[in-house]
């Protein structure tokens, strides 16, 4: 190679080229002007860093010291000047608010109670009433098997889009028909010219059943996207038919699919708010929850703009996975806990490119607040 450049770097680009082209290619069924709360949201490039170092003991979340996470980073993010004033940005009474969790890393790296109650109390107190406010996660299964049902506020409704887990997942019900992302990739052995295999619809509950979306992250490293916080939370969490975008360890395309599901114009201007649970993270082996590589990051993250976000939280992945003595993300090879041969995270900058969000560092202004 001339000029410097060498192959390994050479292939990288390549490889961001094509996922690009993908992602920008994916067509979606309706097309809705975008909204003042859509991504990437009131504050682009804004992200607050909330660290208290007493925040979990003995892996058990502490309730004051994220009582005071949650007032510091919503009060940081917005620069209101009450607990109220801070949410009443986001939602108005009338609203129906739909906050997404994550059950995947069960049971050692999944969404908490201790942080949806304070959700909840904040939305309560802009003006929600609890029977508007609808808890949620893709599969049924899955949301009782992390316990979500038995410590939802009084009041509070929850919800899912199907059942279960399938191998397929191309199964429509619970889906809406009229909002879809058609991409030209399906599973081994499908013929592309199948509308139900090429297509991912977006669930009804981000349609037809809510009007604002909180998305509550994790801060994970994921074998085949390489990294799952905001982003992939929202693209593999309200959407059917997400097999095909990893279904082999040498079939990931999840650097064009999650940008391309993420751009489905009613999951972009729903989700107008994005925090990130990073009290405790996984920096290998994701998703399934892998207690060997849990670590207590002890801080939260809060911004309207999932790049952002996600840009900064892989970079807190990989100093961990340096600490510890692990290549970073984007450099690591398989082994028995990532079979995937190469990790897709550029898909985070490809967002960027996309508009949805702030990848550039140098334009991603970061707020860290240390509290005691």
């Amino acid at each position: 190679m001339q000029s410097g450049i060498h192959r390994r770097d050479w292939l990288r680009a390549a490889a961001g080229a094509t996922a690009s082209s993908l992602a920008l290619g994916a067509q979606t069924a309706a097309t809705l002007p975008r909204t003042k709360l859509g991504m990437p949201g009131l504050y682009p490039g804004r992200v607050i860093s909330v660290h208290h170092p007493h925040s979990i003991a003995a892996g058990v979340y502490q309730k004051s010291a994220v009582h005071q996470m949650m007032h510091r980073g919503m009060a940081g993010l917005t620069g209101a000047d009450d607990w109220a004033a801070a949410w009443r940005q986001f939602v108005e009474p009338g609203d129906v608010v739909g906050i997404k969790l994550n059950p995947v890393g069960r049971p050692c790296c999944i969404s908490d109670p201790t942080v949806l109650h304070e959700i909840v109390d904040g939305l309560r107190a802009a003006g929600i009433p609890a029977k508007d406010i609808v808890v949620y996660d893709r599969y049924h299964s899955e949301f009782l098997a992390a316990g979500f049902d038995k410590w939802l506020p009084e009041g509070v409704r929850w919800t899912s889009a199907t059942q279960r887990h399938n191998a397929t997942q191309q199964d429509i019900a619970g889906y809406d028909p009229d909002h879809y992302m058609d991409m030209a990739l399906v599973l081994p052995g499908q013929d592309i010219s199948d509308l139900s295999a090429r297509r991912s619809y977006a669930a009804l509950y981000i349609t037809k059943q809510i009007n604002k979306l909180i998305n509550v992250a994790l801060i994970k490293d994921h074998q085949s996207a390489g990294v799952t916080i905001a982003l992939k939370n929202l693209s593999h969490g309200l959407v059917n038919n997400v097999a095909r975008s990893h279904s082999t360890p040498t079939l990931n395309a999840c650097g064009a699919f999650i940008p391309a599901a993420v751009s489905i114009p009613v999951i972009r201007n729903k989700a107008v708010l994005n925090i990130c649970d990073g009290i405790k993270g996984q920096y290998h082996g994701g998703p399934s929850g892998k207690p060997q590589f849990v670590w207590e990051h002890k801080t939260m993250y809060f911004s309207t703009d999932p790049v952002a976000m996600d840009r900064i939280g892989w970079e807190v992945l990989d100093a961990q996975r340096v600490a510890v003595g692990r290549k970073p993300i984007a450099e690591d090879l398989p082994d028995q806990f990532s079979t995937f041969i190469r990790r897709q995270p550029e898909h985070v900058e490809i967002c960027g490119a996309m508009g949805l969000g702030v990848w550039q560092r140098d334009k991603i202004d970061l707020r860290r607040i240390d509290l005691t």
